[in-house]
């Protein structure tokens, strides 16, 4: 065997972020507790900031290539995706590092059972989880290899490292302990079916092509293969089948219908920090991945498949848009809007073509910053205690009346980012679905079909938000049932750069546009 020659220089930003953390895990083993928060704050930031730095010279030398023996692949939308994902999970670290240790959003201690001496001992000790930026490094390591993997084997790999830290960062909310394990479980034993279905669909397809990487499953879809073209003669089955279940596995990490069950409980159960970590950066990896997928390993099949996904993308839309109207609770309304926009984001992929791609590209970016900065948000929005103390997040919806009176700033902020949800002129989320809209409608007859269902779906979506802003300005408070904490500094930081991607990349798109549109070619 040989070993693979490897560009160390293109797959720096995964090395530094993997160094990074390694040494996070050796500081919760060595460095004292009460040094260890601001350590691990230090080294996750400055880890994800010079994994960035490198992101952006490998985009600007435009040094597309293929290493580690052609498993990952560095070019246009790896980069712009990578550099998304280090953007977004930085803004995340800092959400998460600017809660209060008495009345933020993660356990004292983890391993306590709910309810138990143990952990009413740990919070009045006034414990820190500081694992958390150790898994967040970790998951967002899988993050950068998952859509830059080129071949079946290392994409299931990235798929497994990015899911596991979350399955545990979900389960480690500060109160409502036992939904947040419930969330937990739910994730992780949903997640290990999707996972075994990915793996099912990769043997498959090596049984077809007789290879793993994506570009001899293209060459002996279109029967160019010089080394597997007696192999796949009769074994249409195999590819139409393998197919399907490498879909399903990363359907369900969009959460597309009929994958998304687990979104909405997940998404109410996990500490909100993490919940938006995971609807924006978890969403931006695996449509990577999903679009590698589609345009470098299955295009010769997309006649096969597409009509597959127009149907998925239709019915995700619809059904994230029409359930999200009877939600009471804001994180779950959310939940099932990141389903709804799961399907807007499809609508790109049925494209196959650049501007297809383009259109993703930016959604993504755009949705991605809206995400982090209303899920920042909804972390301020907290009950209070009859001593006057600061409670749990206050997410019914019935908690948010007259929000408008008591913090105009906030609900004015959280009605521009419901405003980019639903797609008003003027806002990122406008020029989202337009692009990705316009990129379909060029398909006829598919495309306009689905840009019609996509119409529909978002007047409907609308209602709902809609909903949470008349309840913001014309509804009666609740008194002092509920208050509005004082942000820190890093989630006003935060919340200001999801203000200002959502207004920018509303009114002058161009540029954004541009960027994405020049990085939508794959390497084969």
């Amino acid at each position: 065997m040989n070993a693979p020659s490897v560009d160390y220089s293109a797959v720096a930003p995964m090395l530094i972020l993997f160094v990074a953390a390694m040494i996070a895990v050796l500081v919760e083993a060595f460095v004292p507790r009460v040094q260890r928060f601001i350590t691990q704050v230090v080294l996750a930031t400055v880890g994800i900031a010079a994994s960035l730095i490198f992101v952006i010279y490998l985009a600007v030398e435009d040094t597309s290539k293929l290493t580690a023996g052609g498993a990952v692949a560095i070019d246009g939308p790896a980069l712009f995706l990578q550099g998304t994902i280090l953007v977004l999970g930085l803004l995340a670290v800092l959400t998460i590092a600017d809660e209060a240790p008495e009345s933020g959003a993660f356990t004292s201690q983890a391993s306590a059972v709910p309810g138990s001496m143990d952990e009413a001992r740990a919070a009045r000790a006034g414990l820190v989880q500081t694992e958390i930026y150790p898994l967040i490094l970790f998951s967002m390591v899988g993050m950068l290899l998952f859509p830059a993997s080129n071949d079946l084997l290392t994409m299931f790999i990235a798929l497994e490292v990015l899911s596991l830290p979350l399955y545990l960062l979900c389960g480690l909310a500060r109160r409502r302990r036992l939904l947040s394990q419930e969330a937990s479980m739910k994730y992780f034993l949903l997640g290990a079916y999707s996972s075994a279905f990915f793996l099912f669909g990769s043997a498959l397809l090596y049984g077809f092509a007789g290879s793993v990487r994506l570009s001899a499953i293209s060459e002996a879809i279109t029967g160019n293969s010089t080394t597997a073209a007696s192999a796949v003669v009769g074994k249409d089955g195999l590819l139409l089948l393998g197919i399907g279940l490498v879909a399903v596995g990363l359907l369900f990490k969009v959460g597309a219908f009929p994958f998304q069950s687990w979104t909405p409980d997940v998404y109410q159960g996990a500490p909100t920090p993490v919940t938006g970590f995971m609807a924006a950066c978890t969403k931006v990896a695996a449509f990577g991945a999903l679009l590698r997928i589609a345009y470098v390993a299955i295009p010769g099949a997309r006649w096969d498949w597409q009509p597959a996904i127009w149907l998925v993308a239709a019915l995700t839309m619809l059904v994230g848009s029409i359930i999200a109207i009877v939600q009471a609770d804001v994180k779950r309304m959310l939940a099932y809007s990141s389903i709804a926009h799961a399907g807007f984001i499809l609508v790109g992929l049925v494209a196959m073509d650049k501007d297809g791609v383009g259109s993703v590209l930016f959604y993504l970016a755009a949705y991605g910053f809206t995400t982090i900065g209303a899920f920042a948000l909804v972390t301020l929005v907290r009950t209070s205690t009859p001593e006057g103390g600061v409670g749990g997040e206050a997410t019914h919806l019935s908690q948010w009346q007259g929000l408008g009176k008591r913090s105009p700033l906030l609900a004015a902020v959280f009605t521009l980012f419901l405003l980019a949800f639903a797609g008003i002129p003027l806002t990122s989320g406008f020029t989202g679905k337009f692009a990705v809209f316009s990129a379909a409608v060029d398909q006829a007859p598919w495309g306009v079909g689905l840009v019609l269902v996509g119409v529909a779906a978002s007047s409907i979506a609308v209602f709902f938000y809609i909903r949470v802003i008349v309840l913001m300005y014309f509804n009666d408070s609740v008194g002092d049932a509920v208050t509005v904490t004082r942000p820190g500094a890093l989630t006003i930081f935060a919340v200001g750069v999801g203000v200002v991607a959502t207004i920018g990349l509303g009114i002058l798109p161009s540029a954004a546009l541009g960027l994405a549109n020049s990085s939508s070619v794959f390497l084969p």
